[in-house]
């Protein structure tokens, strides 16, 4: 019997189209800007979110630190809601890394209101308070349910905090999930911010990688803070081989993988082969893709899908 684990996205593999291209890919030298599958996934990046150039990272919690570095100087401070990625989930890095205070804010379910953001930035004119320089946005949000902020929202949010002189960050670890979701492209919500990160090796599969897009002279900057972080890599056309392909295949799948997901939480407990529990699942709240924290049974998702479909007419 085949196991379907729900615990993350993240442990989805490459497909065979993208380990084939993995392989035969042209290679060249990242770090000196040589290598023909890094550059083209870096324009193809950077178009899907509306942004002038991109850069390949090893991982989402290196995009997440390198946008506070880029967006905030050694001694400010960074806005961000009290259950972020950022705050909870990154090792202090803002701290330890970069030297940015993060002043946390407590948020209804992941979405962060303009008047918080008004209201969270330090008077300039008192010597004793840092600077507010930037705020990081999560959309999904992590750790409240994979959560979908509505556009209008996020938009109210980002313009307040522009208005304030605040630089934006957005974690957009899932953004393509928030974009399937929301019926928008991605570059709508990337909109919302100066600088944005997305994942890879979550939901569209690829075995590593994440991407961090923003305008030119930011991404000049962010090559400089990935090389002092020890992103630099060289042959890194193996692993954007499989970001292409994930950009041109996977991100339409993702209506699937929500649709699975709201059918699979809508099982009665012990009424499925599955046994899973009942859970009710807003729309907004797919963007993760992810709705049971364990290892469940079955041959594949399409099955237990069909399989909780059927349990819920009998």
């Amino acid at each position: 019997m085949a196991v379907i684990d729900f615990r993350s996205d993240t442990v989805a593999m490459p497909s065979p189209e993208m380990r084939q291209a993995m392989v035969t890919s042209p290679l060249g030298d990242d770090v000196f800007g040589d290598d023909p599958t890094a550059n083209r996934l870096m324009e193809v990046a950077a178009d899907r979110m509306g942004k002038e150039a991109a850069t390949f990272v090893p991982s989402g919690t290196m995009g997440n630190l390198i946008g506070i570095a880029v967006n905030a100087q050694r001694g400010e401070e960074l806005i961000a809601d009290a259950d972020s990625h950022t705050f909870y989930y990154e090792t202090a890095g803002a701290a330890a890394v970069c030297g940015v205070q993060i002043r946390p804010i407590p948020t209804d379910a992941g979405v962060m209101s303009g008047r918080q953001i008004v209201d969270a930035v330090r008077p300039r004119d008192d010597p004793h308070q840092p600077i507010s320089a930037a705020v990081t946005f999560e959309n999904t949000h992590n750790r409240h349910g994979g959560i979908v902020w509505p556009l209008d929202d996020l938009r109210a949010a980002s313009d307040a905090a522009r208005a304030q002189g605040l630089r934006v960050h957005l974690d957009g670890a899932r953004i393509f999930n928030a974009a399937v979701a929301l019926g928008v492209p991605a570059a709508e919500i990337a909109a919302c911010a100066d600088t944005v990160t997305f994942c890879l090796s979550k939901g569209l599969a690829c075995p590593v990688g994440s991407i961090f897009c923003g305008s030119q002279e930011d991404i000049e900057e962010a090559k400089r803070w990935r090389k002092r972080l020890g992103g630099g890599m060289r042959q890194v056309g193996v692993l954007a081989a499989a970001g292409l392909i994930a950009l041109d295949r996977m991100v339409d799948r993702l209506a699937e993988d929500h649709a699975n997901a709201s059918t699979s939480t809508r099982c009665r407990p012990n009424s499925s082969p599955m046994n899973a529990p009942s859970a009710a699942c807003s729309p907004h709240r797919l963007g993760r893709g992810r709705c049971a924290l364990s290892p469940i049974t079955g041959s594949n998702p399409p099955t237990c899908s069909r399989r909780c479909r059927s349990a819920r007419r009998s």
